[in-house]
């Protein structure tokens, strides 16, 4: 027998041949079996055969999964098929050479491999024991999460937020900075850094502090503790304003201009007086190294002369500098000087047009004023520059009136008390509108105000005689003279206030004063202790209508649309 032929008694191509999908095997004869004890497993042992493709050792036996292991310098052939022993034995299987046609012989041994079956099998036993563990462990992780899960309706309600500091539970020991201690530990770390942010905050917070809402008054503090304290702020200002001057020597300029604004408004000044002089060369500083703000006041001090001599040219100089950083301030500035030829300019209206509309691009709260203008303008026209645009007019006036103009949040009142403008007939946005006004103590809308809820509105505004004396008399301590004679006769007559004569005569005089000439006449008249003749209490609602020149109240009621104005 050839050793290709115990190799492969089947045939090459069914063991590694050329045509074979399998590897190729080593050319040791094995046996499948051994009728040795030692070998077999005892006398009746199963059969095993080895199975060369990876899939595991097969077994004729009850036990399908037994493995048998051999020496490690013998190898298993692979057998498919179902034969009996005897079958196996007569076949020639282990080394025939019947059937083997000599152009199938293979002249070289197959190159030695090692041996799969002891490797194979390690592979085979590990990859189903790590199968087994991880299946175990997915069961102990579903059982503990069914095990930890409460019960729906055993479970415990959550407690509800807690708003504020019930709580904490500090120590004895605890307690908070005072702000005094607050400001002196950042005045050491300012004092121990050079950096000159760090310093600059430091003196902000410092007058921030100082100029911020003093603390309630202690009902046991005595004068020299009151004086204490004035003494601390003022100790407190001069460090922050020494640390700014000395950022500012260094050419700081956010400290060139703060220090400048705190001079011009009278801190870090003795007596708390505005000191220009000291705040002009400060802002002229910072404007030098591009500060917009800078650079705007500066040219109202030339505007004005303050702090230096009044100088025009110079003015228009340091606000085109602002207007050149989109400083809405400066630009406004130019435009109604160039509008109306003022600050030395000649009257250029589509140059002060131009200005306008570059500032109302960039409008803010500080400073909206091209916004009303330029809807005054579009209210009434300018010939062959800018033409009537009553929709786009109260567009500009909502815009400024929601940065919170007052003058523009007035106008938008009349417009949708009286339909003027586009504007429909709307309490509700007249009332909203004026009520922007009267928050900045707009005198003219709180006096509006007055009228307002002396007839109320439904569904809007309820009526009350009250609200209507407050705002009539916040009107006439703001300088409305016929805000004075409202108030004169609302106490002769006791509307929403207690009935005194004396008080009214002291408004009426008041009103007088101011220029009201109904005052003036009231005064005169012989009967000044009584109502006025054809005001009588019942008839308030026309004292509204008419003050309003037969607005929306003066609709409401039916009366007093064309009677003379008795009030307002």
């Amino acid at each position: 027998m050839s050793v290709e032929a115990a190799q492969y008694p089947d045939g090459p191509s069914s063991y590694g041949g050329p045509n074979s999908q399998q590897s190729p095997i080593r050319s040791t004869p094995v046996h499948s079996r051994s009728d040795s004890p030692e070998f077999s497993g005892g006398e009746g042992a199963p059969r095993v055969e080895q199975d060369y493709t990876g899939q595991g050792e097969t077994s004729s036996g009850p036990h399908q999964h037994h493995h048998h292991h051999h020496h490690h310098h013998q190898q298993q052939q692979y057998f498919n098929g179902n034969h009996d022993e005897d079958e196996d034995e007569d076949d020639g299987f282990y080394g025939g050479t019947e059937g083997r046609p000599d152009s199938q012989q293979i002249d070289t041994p197959a190159p030695p491999q090692p041996p799969p079956s002891h490797y194979q099998n390690q592979q085979q036993q590990q990859l189903q024991y790590r199968r087994r563990a991880e299946h175990q462990h997915q069961q102990e992780i579903a059982s503990r999460r069914q095990s930890a899960a409460p019960a729906p309706h055993t479970a415990p309600a959550l407690p509800p937020p807690i708003f504020d500091h019930s709580h904490l539970r500090p120590g004895n020991s605890a307690s908070l900075l005072s702000a005094e201690k607050t400001l002196e530990m950042y005045r050491v770390n300012a004092k121990k850094t050079n950096d000159p942010e760090i310093q600059f905050q430091f003196a902000i917070l410092m007058l921030e502090a100082i100029r911020g809402p003093a603390p309630a008054p202690d009902a046991n503090a005595t004068q020299y503790d009151q004086e204490k304290i004035n003494e601390q702020k003022e100790k407190s200002t001069q460090d922050a304003t020494r640390m700014l001057q000395k950022l500012a020597d260094r050419g700081h300029h956010e400290a060139q201009y703060f220090l400048a604004d705190c001079y011009a408004n009278g801190i870090g000044t003795p007596r708390g007086r505005q000191d220009f002089d000291k705040a002009y060369p400060l802002f002229v500083q910072a404007a030098k190294h591009r500060h917009a703000d800078a650079a705007y006041r500066a040219g109202i001090c030339c505007e004005n002369g303050w702090g230096c001599r009044r100088d025009s040219a110079k003015a228009i100089q340091f606000y085109k500098t602002a207007g050149s950083m989109q400083h809405p301030g400066a630009m406004y500035r130019l435009g109604l000087a160039e509008l109306n030829g003022e600050l030395g300019q000649s009257k250029k209206p589509k140059e002060g047009v131009k200005w306008l509309k570059r500032s109302a691009e960039h409008a803010t709260a500080e400073f909206p004023h091209a916004l009303h203008e330029l809807a005054l303008l579009h209210e009434r026209g300018i010939d062959n520059v800018l033409f009537v645009d009553m929709d786009y007019s109260a567009e500009l006036l909502a815009q400024a009136a929601e940065l919170g103009y007052a003058p523009s949040a007035h106008r938008l009142g009349e417009c949708y008390e009286y339909g003027k403008m586009g504007c429909p007939m709307d309490p509700a946005l007249s009332i909203h509108y004026y009520n922007i006004a009267a928050q900045q103590d707009h005198r003219d809308a709180c006096f509006a105000l007055t009228a307002w809820y002396l007839v109320g509105s439904p569904g809007v505004l309820p009526q009350s005689d009250t609200e209507a004396y407050l705002w009539a008399k916040k009107a006439a301590e703001g300088g409305l003279a016929k805000a004075m004679y409202a108030v004169g006769y609302f106490t002769e007559v006791g509307i929403g206030t207690a009935q005194s004569t004396q008080d009214a005569v002291i408004w009426y005089k008041r009103a007088a004063e101011a220029g009201d000439k109904r005052a003036s006449q009231r005064l005169r008249s012989n009967d000044n202790a009584g109502p006025l003749p054809g005001a009588p209490l019942g008839d308030r609602i026309e004292i509204g209508s008419a003050g309003q020149g037969g607005g929306n109240h003066g609709m409401a009621s039916g009366k007093g649309k064309d009677k003379e104005c008795i009030i307002m």
